[in-house]
């Protein structure tokens, strides 16, 4: 489980990059919180055909990485490193590389209230899209017309036939 903190609660130049042991994302996540650091894993709704249909998931945006604040935590980047879960602090030259505050901010900007990255809001007439979610996840398709209440009707080619499918707006990525 992943804390949302605004840019007032951390120090600016004490985010580091840990790298996560295998699966073991909520085991870091939960043992980082234990010791009083601010962390930050940005999420991503992901839709994928399965045997029985379609699963929708919650999933990291970078696997395997979670940021962590340093900041007011006196044991610093070493307790981080010996964290059960967390396999090593991403460093150069034996000290621990610092994440610009600037990266973190306007990931976080782009965040909904449970760490999920939400998709730009910078979609126009003619764009190419690709699906990510439904039953047309993984498609990629052209935006026909878009429509205030965010819905986008986008032309899919099916079976060599462009058709018009309305998609809601969280549904689609850039391609």
């Amino acid at each position: 489980m992943t804390r949302i903190f605004k840019s007032t609660d951390y120090a600016t130049d004490s985010w580091v990059l840990a790298q996560l042991k295998p699966n073991c994302q909520n085991i870091a996540s939960r043992n980082i919180h234990q010791q009083g650091f601010t962390h930050f894993i940005p999420l991503c709704v992901e839709t994928r055909r399965t045997r029985t249909g379609f699963s929708t998931v919650k999933r990291p945006l970078f696997p395997g990485y979670a940021f962590v604040n340093l900041a007011g935590v006196p044991s610093g980047w070493r307790a981080i490193s010996a964290t059960r879960g967390v396999s090593r602090i991403v460093s150069f030259g034996g000290s621990p590389t610092y994440v610009n505050p600037t990266l973190i901010d306007a990931l976080r900007s782009r965040c909904d209230e449970s760490d999920v990255f939400c998709p730009p809001e910078e979609l126009a007439t003619g764009d190419e899209v690709r699906v990510t979610s439904g039953p047309f996840a993984s498609f990629v398709a052209r935006i026909a017309k878009i429509d205030s209440d965010k819905r986008v009707w986008v032309l899919l080619d099916l079976m060599g036939r462009e058709t018009r499918v309305a998609i809601p707006r969280e549904g689609l990525a850039l391609a």
